[in-house]
């Protein structure tokens, strides 16, 4: 009896007519500014599942390993299926220099005594996150640290 109950309550929700589907999403209502930004985060989010995927010099995938910028080219051609320089120097004049940092932004220091020697992708709240070094893993840090403060060369956005 119980069955019988149930089966005619399912049919009855089968038969009632669905809400119809938007066939195209309505912009968002925060303008422009913040739509555009949207996708940039997508780097960001797309980085942070990274994190602890080893060090490897010249490393641009989870397979391999990732160096700094190496990371940086995976995580925007996966997450934006946009294609960057691959070396920090090159991904520095990639760029607008900017100072509102956002999520997804590029945030380079000097590291090996030379400008834009190394670069991360920025998360939000003074941290970003990057491919260190030899023996290391992809971390977050803070940029608030004194040993990266003293080290900033700058950040870029960048235009595709």
């Amino acid at each position: 009896m119980f069955l019988v109950g149930f089966l005619a309550l399912t049919a009855a929700g089968c038969a009632t007519r669905p809400s119809p589907i938007p066939q195209r999403l309505p912009p968002p209502a925060s303008g422009a500014g913040a739509a555009a930004q949207q996708p940039v985060s997508e780097v960001a989010f797309l980085a942070l599942s990274l994190v602890g995927t080893p060090y490897a010099a010249g490393g641009g995938s989870p397979e391999t390993g990732f160096d700094c910028s190496g990371l940086v080219g995976y995580a925007y051609a996966r997450a934006l299926r946009v294609s960057l320089p691959r070396t920090t120097f090159a991904l520095a004049r990639a760029g607008a220099p900017v100072t509102d940092l956002k999520p997804g932004d590029l945030v380079f220091y000097n590291t090996l005594r030379r400008p834009f020697s190394h670069v991360g992708i920025y998360l939000g709240d003074a941290r970003f996150v990057h491919a260190p070094s030899t023996g290391g893993a992809v971390r977050i840090e803070n940029m608030r640290l004194d040993y990266w403060a003293r080290r900033f060369d700058g950040a870029r956005r960048v235009a595709f």
